[in-house]
């Protein structure tokens, strides 16, 4: 559940940085086109990463090895 509700979270958060930047910086169709692949780019980005962590966590590598104390 929390997997999906993050990635919805990243969605909208794309969504409004995309809007912000067409809007802020309307200089032509190429401009606009270019920093719409940058914060699309970014966004992705960043959700992989947390993805990547995310999953990480469910299955670490690393498994602890409890010492025995007395």
């Amino acid at each position: 559940m929390g997997f999906l509700i993050t990635t919805l979270i990243f969605v909208v958060v794309g969504i409004i940085a995309s809007l912000c930047a067409r809007m802020c910086c309307n200089k032509g169709p190429a401009t606009n086109l270019l920093h719409l692949t940058l914060v699309i780019t970014a966004t992705v980005c960043c959700w992989m990463m947390w993805a990547i962590v995310y999953i990480a966590q469910m299955n670490p590598l690393i498994v602890p090895i409890l010492s025995e104390v007395e």
